[in-house]
C-alpha cells in the first residue's frame, strides 16, 4: 500500500497567509525527481517555483490553477511513494484538515449553503424549466464555474474573450456574453432624438451628449461591453468644444473611482503602519557632494565597460560603511539584536505590484561593476513580476532613492526587522564660498538615514554617517 503525504500551501515568510496556485506543472499519476518542478504559487509580492522534495509520484491534485487565493495549510495535492488505490487517496482528502485547525477546502466545497451563506450565483427559478447541459470540450483555459455555466447556456467559447489571467474565461466573461443586449430607458431633462435610443449608452453620457451637440452613434464606447460612458462624451466635446458653444455650464456627478487595496499593497499598508506605530524612529540629515563621485562614475564605466548609476555608487558607499559600523548592520527580533558582519542592500524598487526591495548581498565584498549588474537584474524581475522569495528574504539595511523623480529630500520608514534606512534625494547645483574667499558650484545630494531608537544610538548613526560622506566625496576610497 502507498503511503500517503499532503502536499499543502506553503508558508514563505510570516506576513504570507495565503498564496494563489498559477499553474501546474506537472499531471495526475507523474513520477517526480527531487529537484522537479511541481507548479508556480503566486503570493502579494513574488511568483515562487515550487520543487519536488523527494523522489515520489503525484498521486492527485485537489486544486487546480485558479485566480482564488488559498490558504497557508491547505491540501493542494496528493504524494505517495508509488501507485495508490483511488479509494484510498478519496479517504485521505476527506479526511484532511490543515495544520491550523481550520476546515479543508474540500469540506468548504461540500457545504451546504446556510442561513448565513449566500450561494455565488443565481440558481434558476424551480418552476422554470432545467436547461439540459451540453458537454464542452476545450482546451482554453476557463474556471470551472465559468464552463458550468458555458455547457448549462450552451454558449460557444470561441464567441468569448477572456479577461482572466493568460486569456483565462471567468464565470463573468460568460455571465456577460449571454446577457441580453440592453436598451436603456432614458430619463432626465434633457430630450434626446428617437433615433438615439439605440445607443447603448449610460443615461448620464445621453445627458451631456444632448448639452454638447456630440451624436453618439458616431461613438465607440469604452465601458463593459462597449457602453458609452461620460468619459467618451467628454472627450469629444472637449476636442470640438460642443456644437453649442454658448451651452450654459452644467454641474455633472463627481463619482469616485473606487479600487480597492490588492494583496500586496494590504500587506504593505499593514507592515508600514505597524512600523510605523511599533518602531521608535529618529532621522539624522546630512548633505554631500559628488562631483568627485560623478567624474569617478564616469571613468569607471568606461574602463570597466559597465552601466553603473549613482545609486550603485551609493550602494556600494553604504555597504562599506556598514562594515565598518556594525551596530547599523543590524536586525532587531524582540529584544535581541543581530549583527552582521556583512552588508545585505535591500533596494526600494517600484514595481507593477507595488514597492518591492530585492536584496543586493554581501555589496560590501562586490566591486562596482558586480553591483551594477545585480541590481540591474534585480530591477528587470521587478518589473516582470519574476522576484522570488529568495531575492527579497532578510537584508540587514535598505537604501531609497528618489532623487531620479526630481525628489529633493525625503524621510523613509524603517523596514522591519532592520535597524536603518537610507533616503537619496535628488542632485542639486548649489553656490558655495570657498576657503580662499571665492564663490563656487558644488553638486550636493541630500541624505536621511531613519533609525531605531531601540537598538541605535544617536552617536552611533552621527558616526556610520560620518564614514558614508566620507566614502561619497572620496570615491577612490572605494575601490581599496
Amino acid at each position: 500500500m502507498s503511503k500517503l503525504r499532503a502536499f499543502c500551501m506553503p508558508k514563505w515568510g510570516i506576513e504570507m497567509s495565503e498564496g494563489t496556485i498559477a499553474e501546474w506543472k506537472v499531471k495526475d499519476g507523474q513520477n517526480l525527481t527531487k529537484g522537479d518542478l511541481i507548479c508556480l504559487i503566486e503570493t502579494d509580492k513574488i511568483t515562487n517555483e515550487v520543487e519536488a522534495e523527494r523522489d515520489e509520484v503525484l498521486l492527485r491534485i485537489v486544486e487546480p490553477a485558479r485566480d482564488e487565493a488559498i490558504a497557508v495549510g491547505e491540501l493542494l495535492a496528493v504524494m505517495g511513494d508509488a501507485a495508490a488505490d483511488a479509494a484510498d487517496i478519496d479517504a485521505f482528502v476527506e479526511s484532511f484538515t490543515p495544520a491550523s485547525g481550520g476546515v479543508s477546502s474540500n469540506a468548504k466545497k461540500d457545504k451546504k449553503p446556510g442561513k448565513q451563506d449566500a450561494p455565488e450565483a443565481a440558481q434558476p427559478d424551480d418552476k422554470a424549466p432545467a436547461k439540459k447541459a451540453a458537454k464542452i470540450d476545450t482546451n482554453r483555459p476557463i474556471s470551472p464555474k465559468a464552463l458550468q455555466l458555458a455547457e448549462a447556456e450552451a454558449v460557444d467559447l470561441s464567441e468569448i474573450t477572456g479577461s482572466g489571467r493568460d486569456g483565462r474565461i471567468t464565470y463573468q466573461d460568460v455571465h456577460q456574453h449571454i446577457r441580453p443586449e440592453a436598451n436603456p430607458a432614458i430619463r432626465g431633462a434633457a430630450e434626446l432624438p428617437p433615433e438615439d435610443r439605440s445607443v447603448f449608452a449610460s443615461p448620464l453620457a445621453r445627458r451631456l451628449g444632448a448639452i454638447h451637440g456630440v451624436d453618439l452613434s458616431q461613438l465607440t464606447g469604452t465601458g463593459p461591453r462597449g457602453r458609452i460612458s461620460k468619459k467618451d462624451v467628454l472627450a469629444v466635446a472637449d476636442q470640438s468644444g460642443g456644437a453649442d458653444r454658448g451651452a450654459p455650464f452644467v454641474l455633472v456627478a463627481n463619482e469616485p473611482k473606487v479600487e480597492t487595496f490588492d494583496k500586496m499593497r494590504r500587506v504593505v499598508a499593514k507592515r508600514l503602519t505597524a512600523a510605523k506605530q511599533e518602531i521608535p524612529h529618529y532621522y539624522l540629515r546630512i548633505s554631500v557632494v559628488v562631483d568627485d563621485l560623478l567624474a569617478m562614475r564616469k571613468t569607471a564605466n568606461m574602463v570597466l565597460g559597465s552601466k553603473a548609476s549613482v545609486n550603485d555608487f551609493i550602494v556600494l558607499a553604504s555597504a562599506k560603511a556598514l562594515a565598518q559600523h556594525p551596530d547599523i548592520n543590524i536586525q532587531l527580533h524582540g529584544e535581541d539584536v543581530h549583527k552582521f558582519k556583512h552588508a545585505d542592500i535591500a533596494v526600494a524598487v517600484a514595481s507593477p505590484k507595488g514597492l518591492v526591495t530585492p536584496i543586493v548581498r554581501q555589496a560590501d565584498r562586490m566591486r562596482i561593476e558586480q553591483i551594477a549588474e545585480t541590481t540591474s537584474g534585480l530591477i528587470e524581475k521587478a518589473s516582470d513580476g519574476r522576484l522570488a522569495f529568495a531575492d527579497m528574504d532578510g537584508g540587514t539595511f535598505t537604501i531609497s532613492n528618489l532623487g531620479m523623480f526630481g525628489v529633493e529630500e525625503f524621510t523613509a520608514i524603517i523596514n522591519p526587522p532592520q535597524g536603518a534606512i537610507l533616503a537619496v534625494g535628488a542632485a542639486s547645483r548649489d553656490m558655495v564660498m570657498r576657503d580662499d574667499g571665492e564663490i563656487g558650484m558644488e553638486t550636493r545630494i541630500k541624505l536621511n538615514l531613519s533609525l531605531d531608537h531601540r537598538a541605535i544610538d544617536g552617536a552611533t548613526g552621527a558616526q556610520f554617517l560620518a564614514t558614508l560622506k566620507e566614502m561619497i566625496e572620496q570615491p577612490e576610497k572605494l575601490f581599496n
